[in-house]
C-alpha cells in the first residue's frame, strides 16, 4: 500500500472533524506529564471538545481550502488540536484555564467563527463566558427590576394594611 493512501484516511479525519466546527484551536503539548495529558482530555471531553495529536503535515492538507487554513502558519512542532462544533469558546477557556496549573502546556492559536486569533487573541476569547453563562446573567438582569417591582408593591400593600387595622383599633 502507497504511502498516500495510508495518510488519506488521517487527513479525512481531520477534514471531517474541523468541518462543522465553531473552534479549533492549536496547542504546543511537550513537557506534559501523561496524569496531566489524561486529565487535560478528561475535561476537554467533558466539555465536549474533541482533542488529538495529528502530524503537522496532515492538518496542513486537511485545512487547505476551508476557514481553518490560517492555522497552516502556526504549525510548528508538536501539534494538538482541540475541536468544537457547539461552544466557541469552551477549547479556549478549558485550555487557558488548564495551562496555568500545567505551564508546558502552551497556546499556538487558533480560528474561532472563521476568525483567526494568535496566542494573544485566545486568551483573551478564554476570558469570554460560556453561552449558558451569559443566558443566566441576561435572564437575571431582566429579572432583577421585576423582583424589586414586587418587592416595593409588598411593602406599600403592607404599610396601607397596618394602616387601616390601626385606624380601625383607634376607633
Amino acid at each position: 500500500m502507497a504511502k498516500v493512501e495510508l495518510k488519506q484516511p488521517v487527513v479525512q479525519e481531520i477534514a471531517e472533524s474541523i468541518k462543522d466546527a465553531q473552534t479549533a484551536v492549536l496547542v504546543d503539548y511537550r513537557g506534559l506529564t501523561v496524569a496531566e495529558d489524561t486529565q487535560l482530555r478528561k475535561q476537554l471531553r467533558e466539555a465536549g471538545v474533541s482533542y488529538k495529536v495529528y502530524k503537522n503535515t496532515m492538518m496542513n492538507f486537511a485545512f487547505k481550502g476551508t476557514e481553518f487554513e490560517s492555522l497552516s502558519e502556526i504549525l510548528e512542532g508538536p501539534s494538538a488540536l482541540a475541536v468544537s462544533a457547539t461552544d466557541a469558546t469552551a477549547p479556549a477557556r478549558i485550555l487557558a484555564k488548564f495551562a496555568k496549573t500545567a505551564p508546558a502546556l502552551e497556546i499556538k492559536g487558533g480560528v474561532v467563527e472563521g476568525t483567526f486569533y494568535d496566542a494573544e487573541g485566545m486568551k483573551a476569547i478564554a476570558a469570554v463566558p460560556s453561552r449558558e453563562e451569559l443566558l443566566s446573567k441576561f435572564l437575571g438582569s431582566i429579572q432583577s427590576p421585576i423582583t424589586n417591582f414586587a418587592r416595593v408593591l409588598k411593602q406599600i400593600a403592607e404599610k396601607d394594611g397596618s394602616g387601616e387595622a390601626a385606624e380601625s383599633a383607634a376607633e
